[in-house]
């Protein structure tokens, strides 16, 4: 009859030897894992939070942007260039080079019986967002 050897003994009979750290060493790996979970889950709403931040920092941009634009134009408008524009609503032609920097959109100019309005408005939502100018025609 063939018996065999408990778990913690060898055949002939001896107990393997331990090395005298193996029990820290467990250990060590047990906090090392449960360190790095701790951190994980630390880092994975702060990496949504930058992400969003992006988002709202493009936003701002954008507006930026378009609002230097539409400033810069409507000046020139109420100046007197204006009255190279048929009345009512148009697409407006922006000629300034930062107009490649804003998302896809358009400018409308609408020249009133007393006001000249000239906004820009973003082709998608959530990539800026509409802005507007008015001046009254003198």
């Amino acid at each position: 009859m063939v018996t065999s050897a408990p778990p913690n003994e060898r055949s002939n009979g001896t107990r393997p030897r331990r090395h005298p750290r193996a029990r820290e060493s467990g250990l060590l790996t047990t906090e090392l894992v449960i360190a790095m979970a701790i951190l994980g889950l630390v880092l994975l709403p702060m990496a949504y939070a930058f992400q969003q931040e992006m988002k709202l920092c493009r936003g701002y941009y954008y507006d930026a942007v378009a609002l230097e634009l539409v400033d810069g134009e409507m000046e020139i408008l109420a100046a007197g260039q204006w009255r190279a524009f048929p009345a009512g609503a148009q697409p407006y032609a922006v000629s300034a080079q930062a107009a490649t920097n804003l998302p896809p959109g358009r400018f409308l100019l609408t020249i009133g019986q007393q006001t000249l309005r000239l906004e820009w408005q973003p082709a998608q939502k959530g990539h800026g967002r509409p802005l507007v100018r008015e001046a009254r025609i003198p």
